[in-house]
């Protein structure tokens, strides 16, 4: 299952200044409607989802995980999940 970090840090320069720091690499800052929703997908790197704010749900393995602004999600390489925006979301991704 992906690792969530509640870190309370929303501000988008932190958060892609500490992702570069910790060599993260393709940092961007991504805008999802409400309502917006992904269907089973993976990617081939360990990917990180930061939310700066809104809410954004992770579906794996039959689990949705529920992300709010300043939680951290890590997940590894080739993990099939889906994902949805209830509220619309800003957030910032990369990978490594």
């Amino acid at each position: 299952m992906a690792k969530v970090i509640k870190t309370g840090i929303r501000d988008e320069k932190t958060i892609k200044e500490t992702l570069q720091k910790e060599g993260f690499f393709n940092i961007f800052t991504w805008h999802d409607e409400p309502h917006t929703s992904y269907p089973v997908h993976s990617h081939p790197h360990y990917e990180v989802r930061w939310i700066i704010d809104g809410v954004l749900e992770i579906t794996q393995d039959g689990k949705t995980i529920r992300l709010q602004p300043g939680d951290r999600l890590e997940s590894e390489p080739n993990t099939p999940h889906s994902a949805f925006t209830p509220t619309g979301t800003i957030y910032v991704c990369a990978s490594r």
